[in-house]
């Protein structure tokens, strides 16, 4: 009896290390799973963004061209781009668009937000009213607001109506005009696609918060700055970080309403406007294009890098 029940033992404890060594392979086997998931994701990160940006990393310091590959020169593209008139341009050019467009970007769609937010008969329609420019095509968009800013175009048409103007306006050929036309523009395409986000924001927000503000006799405009605002600050600091990043890479605005030109004498000209006139054609500089093209990356993570320290300054 005793022999037996010794035998019982050491076949049990024999056992145990087989079951440690299956758990310990289950849990390798689940360890690899999520990665095979994420496999054909990260490949395409891998093939689409990495692989182009080392390239164009690469390109930078070459003077390669569409058609020759070229040799490593070193910074000589930095120093002919920090010397190139049209570089220093199109960044103040972009920069301006940026300083513009980004406060319209998070204050007025807020207000829409909240005006279409109650539940109503018509709010649907305003909804989708507001949201009709965001499907429609940059293209598109531009040839409408082309024909509509242009001499003979409906707004000329109106001022000279009213007489409030002794001849057309130049929308479209003046520098400063056409660019702040193009923000226009980019500001009326985006107000439908950032009011979405506000309305999920304040979706969020509890109603009692309001509640209580009116019984301490907060009216529309203060429930507005005292409940709203706060509730939505971290949702506003998103849209101030994609519309900064939007409005510096602008280019189907401005390209379509100077007609691919950059407006007279190229004065209108954004960064991406720069590197796909230096990226393309036959007479295409691909190293100077690569050497914007990082230029403008270094600048944009610096953006971030500054709105997000910022945001983190506020929290604390």
């Amino acid at each position: 009896m005793t022999l037996s029940v010794q035998r019982r033992t050491s076949l049990k404890r024999a056992a145990r290390p087989a079951r440690r060594a299956g758990s310990v392979l289950a849990t390798h086997r689940w360890g690899l799973t999520p990665w095979l998931f994420l496999l054909p994701g990260l490949t395409v990160i891998v093939l689409m963004v990495l692989v182009p940006f080392a390239n164009t990393l690469g390109l930078s310091f070459t003077d390669s061209t569409l058609l020759r590959q070229g040799e490593f020169v070193g910074w000589d593209n930095f120093r002919r781009m920090f010397a190139d008139e049209r570089f220093t341009t199109a960044l103040l050019n972009s920069t301006l668009y940026t300083v513009c467009v980004v406060p319209c970007m998070v204050v007025l769609p807020l207000v829409l937000a909240t005006l279409v937010s109650s539940a109503g008969r018509l709010t649907g329609f305003f909804r989708t009213t507001m949201y009709l420019p965001v499907v429609m095509s940059p293209v598109v968009v531009g040839l409408i607001w082309t024909t509509t800013l242009d001499k003979r175009g409906l707004v000329n048409a109106l001022f000279s109506t009213l007489d409030a103007v002794a001849e057309p306006v130049p929308f479209l050929t003046d520098r400063w005009l056409l660019l702040f036309s193009a923000m226009f523009v980019t500001v009326w395409t985006g107000l439908g696609y950032y009011m979405v986000i506000y309305l999920a924001a304040l979706a969020n927000i509890d109603q009692s918060l309001y509640d209580a503000a009116a019984m301490d006799g907060a009216g529309a405009v203060r429930s507005f700055l005292a409940v709203t605002v706060p509730g939505v600050r971290s949702t506003m600091t998103l849209i101030a970080v994609l519309s900064s990043v939007a409005a510096f890479r602008v280019f189907g605005e401005v390209y379509v309403l100077t007609g691919g030109t950059g407006g007279v004498g190229g004065g209108d000209l954004t960064m991406t406007m720069l590197i796909q006139r230096e990226g393309t054609g036959l007479q295409a500089r691909t190293g100077y294009a690569g050497a914007i093209s990082l230029v403008m990356f270094v600048i944009l993570g610096a953006l971030l890098l500054a709105q997000l320290a910022l945001q983190r300054k506020r929290s604390s």
